[in-house]
């Protein structure tokens, strides 16, 4: 997991996640990586080791829909720690803070609000493939 974090910090990307031998390295921007991996390669998650600079709640639900084996996060919120926690994902982190912020740093992530107060990994998966959906069609404007 070292060498992992190692390199997700000398390559200045989002997360780099190991499955076996195979190491991949990330760099969209929240979680449009973790939502492709899940929609078009789940089985690449499935047990993997993932290190990310930030999970919120929304990425969490994410990793435990596909299965992820072990979770670092230089910073987690705490809804994102207890989910994990609650569907025993092995988590170590830098930083525990209150929820994730806008890139803007003046207010929530539109992600972790949405998912804040939901349960249920499926819904929170069918409210981001939404919201993705909703952002991928304005994108196209």
């Amino acid at each position: 997991m070292n060498e992992l974090i190692e390199t997700l910090h000398a390559e200045k990307c989002s997360c780099v996640i190991a499955n076996g031998t195979d190491i991949r390295i990330f760099r969209q921007r929240g979680v449009a990586d973790l939502y492709y991996l899940l929609t078009h390669e789940p089985q690449f998650m499935r047990g993997a080791c993932i290190v990310d600079k930030v999970i919120g709640k929304a990425a969490a639900s994410l990793l435990i829909k596909g299965g992820i084996g072990q979770v670092y996060a230089d910073t987690i919120s705490t809804p994102a720690l207890s989910l994990l926690k609650e569907h025993t994902v092995p988590v170590t982190y830098g930083t525990e803070t209150h929820h994730i912020e806008n890139r803007t740093k003046t207010g929530w992530c539109p992600l972790e609000q949405l998912c804040y107060n939901e349960q249920s990994i499926d819904r929170m998966f069918d409210a981001i493939s939404q919201f993705i959906e909703k952002m991928q069609n304005e994108h196209k404007k």
